[in-house]
């Protein structure tokens, strides 16, 4: 059985690779420019704009919504989502930090290629 070491690393870098993993699907990042243009929007126009099935689009909002991206009721038939900007913002400046962290290295030992 495999063992999940995610723990061993710092909250800093889990909270980083968290953010990545919600990025990492071109469809999760096209939902987020669809709310930021609209402020809010029910999931049946997220799906009129995108070349995604109902479900696909259900699925990608869920994990957003998980990860904190994204919030969101349902009243009805409908769902009304909206991006959670405190959340964003927040974990947009900690990618930035870590990123930059990263980049520190490079200026400090220059390229090894």
């Amino acid at each position: 059985m495999a063992i999940n070491k995610k723990t061993e690393f710092q909250d800093s870098i889990q909270r980083f690779a968290s953010f990545a993993k919600l990025l990492s699907h071109p469809a999760r990042i096209a939902i987020l420019e669809v709310l930021a243009s609209r402020q809010t929007c029910v999931c049946g126009e997220i799906v009129e704009v995108l070349p995604l099935a109902q479900s696909t689009v259900s699925q990608h909002l869920k994990e957003l919504k998980e990860g904190g991206l994204v919030k969101g009721t349902v009243e009805g038939t409908s769902s009304c989502y909206c991006i959670n900007w405190e959340i964003f913002n927040q974990m947009s400046e900690e990618f930035i930090t870590c990123i930059k962290s990263i980049g520190e290295f490079q200026k400090e030992n220059g390229s090894c290629c």
